[in-house]
């Protein structure tokens, strides 16, 4: 007597044999009762479950019908339940202001850890230029620095194929959604931001409500784009609190009940800090103890990734050091060497005890030379790459078209969403006779 798995299979086989026969395309040679005959024999040989399987499924075709087919997965069980599924990555959003030029301090600080990430997770890069105007700015200069700015994070290392690259204005649903979480968001929550309070006394009489409100923007680019991870910076790390306080408070008044629009599915996820490893912490070059910084009044307290090498080797021999003989790392009282020897070990890529191997017993004089050429040996393949792709717009164009036309997928998708849980209406919704 056949148990019943085994009457099953030689069911399978002799429904896909005639299958074969009934012109599915693809043919044996001999009869269909031949073949019938042939499996049995080797099923007898092997005598095994695995035989079995393994004669079903060299014999069933792709083009099966869905119950052929159901059948010969019952017998394939076993064998590809432990497959293990394709990992997904998780999503990352970050983006740089268009006001002033990247410095060395944005590359090793950020971007060249994003260029290291890429393959490990879902990118979205982008231009931040609606932040940008929060501030008193040059229109021309803004449009200018827009393109710019995306032409370094190319020239930089980032991959259009490995991530998203686009312009924050170029997708909409960024404005549009600020003002609905604008509706939502308490006033008190937004007069504890500490950066407004800091940038408003610069600013003065002049500080708009676009500065007040920067932190929402901030929270629609995030939320947006269900972001899942954000790399963020000490100084950041309030308004990351801040776009999951609004998160959590949306999915709380319109998101919980199964009666309202979103039917008890959640809008917005949650978005966590990205902790990567650390990385060269570049200090200004007039001060040990502050960021190098892209609003810091003077030149000469940064290097930018576009500054000619006659103007890096002028700015690192005018920089603050001290009456200190020889150079060390980690002393207290001299921020300006452990600055210095910083930026030498991040663009040269060399161990401590390598590096003051070398440069230990060195004064100033013979120090600064040295680094200067190191920097401009370093940044050099990415301003050949900037300047090309500057002179050759037509490709930094298709980069920001596919990366805004992706990212308006995303963004726009979850707009919906949110402005559906809040009960607003769409021209989708109207019935015309």
């Amino acid at each position: 007597m056949l148990c019943r798995r085994q009457v099953c299979l030689n069911l399978v086989l002799a429904l896909s044999i005639a299958a074969f026969d009934g012109g599915m395309g693809f043919m044996m040679p001999g009869s269909g009762l031949g073949r019938v005959a042939l499996a049995r024999r080797s099923m007898a040989r092997l005598g095994t479950v695995n035989a079995r399987q393994h004669v079903v499924r060299s014999v069933v075709p792709r083009s099966m019908s869905p119950r052929m087919c159901a059948a010969s997965s019952v017998a394939d069980k076993d064998t590809t339940k432990d497959e293990a599924k394709p990992a997904v990555k998780k999503r990352v959003l970050s983006g740089v202001q268009p006001t002033g030029n990247l410095h060395l301090g944005n590359y090793m600080g950020a971007i060249r850890q994003w260029v290291q990430n890429q393959e490990e997770y879902e990118n979205f890069f982008f231009v931040v230029d609606l932040h940008a105007i929060t501030a008193p700015h040059d229109p021309k200069e803004l449009q200018k620095t827009s393109f710019e700015i995306a032409a370094l994070y190319l020239a930089c290392g980032i991959d259009p194929k490995l991530s998203k690259i686009f312009i924050q204005s170029h997708v909409p649903a960024h404005s549009e959604l600020t003002w609905l979480l604008n509706c939502v968001t308490p006033m008190g929550w937004m007069e504890k931001m500490i950066q407004y309070k800091e940038k408003a006394k610069k600013q003065g009489e002049s500080v708009s409500i676009g500065l007040f409100d920067y932190p929402i923007l901030m929270a629609a680019d995030i939320l947006l784009y269900q972001t899942q991870l954000v790399p963020v910076g000490e100084d950041q790390r309030q308004h990351l609190e801040l776009s999951r306080d609004i998160a959590r408070r949306f999915n709380d008044l319109y998101c919980k009940k199964k009666s309202m629009p979103a039917k008890g599915r959640r809008v917005f996820r949650e978005p966590e800090a990205l902790i990567t490893k650390e990385g060269a912490r570049i200090m200004s070059l007039q001060d040990g103890r502050s960021k190098m910084s892209k609003s810091d009044p003077t030149e000469l307290s940064r290097l930018n990734l576009l500054d000619p090498p006659d103007v890096i080797a002028k700015k690192i021999k005018k920089c603050k050091t001290d009456a200190f003989t020889g150079m060390e790392w980690d002393n207290p009282e001299r921020p300006e060497c452990t600055n210095l020897l910083n930026i030498y070990q991040a663009v040269t890529g060399r161990s401590r005890e390598d590096i003051l191997g070398e440069v230990g017993e060195m004064k100033w004089g013979e120090f600064k030379p040295l680094l200067a050429d190191a920097v401009v040996q370093h940044i050099a393949p990415i301003q050949k790459r900037y300047y090309e792709l500057i002179e050759d717009r037509s490709y930094l164009n298709s980069v920001l078209s596919e990366g805004a036309h992706a990212a308006d997928e995303v963004a726009s998708a979850t707009l919906d969403w949110a402005k559906t849980a809040m009960g607003i209406t769409s021209r989708k919704d109207l019935t015309l006779p």
